[in-house]
């Protein structure tokens, strides 16, 4: 349903930083860099964005998850968050409360975003 989602970041360049790092074990990069507006997704299209706060009064915390392909590749983003000294909110997991095979890890992105990645097959 979502064709592309993008964020105002209060520090583009530690926000950049936190999503190259992050991103990298899901398979997504930097797809398009205008700077201060940069596009990350898996080529060729970029599907997440963030860029400067241009708009707005304050923080409203945003939830925002990336699919992983498995749960290696949760355990890896959440491993590339803690060398990065991240906060985690959650150690990656089974969230069996959202069902059976949701495998997900949620830290806070440099706003203070609550980032997450997640698959939803089994081991």
């Amino acid at each position: 349903m979502l064709d592309h989602l993008s964020i105002q970041c209060a520090d583009v360049a530690a926000s950049a930083s936190f999503y190259d790092t992050v991103l990298a074990p899901l398979g997504g990069e930097r797809v398009m860099d205008f700077g201060e507006v940069i596009g990350f997704g898996i080529p060729p299209m970029p599907t997440f964005w963030i860029g400067p706060q241009t708009s707005g009064n304050g923080f409203r915390e945003s939830h925002i998850a990336f699919v992983a392909s498995d749960r290696s590749a949760v355990q890896a983003f959440h491993d590339a968050a803690v060398r990065s000294g991240e906060v985690v909110l959650h150690e990656s997991r089974l969230w069996p409360e959202y069902h059976p095979n949701y495998f997900g890890a949620f830290v806070r992105d440099p706003d203070g975003n609550n980032v997450e990645a997640v698959c939803h097959t089994p081991e």
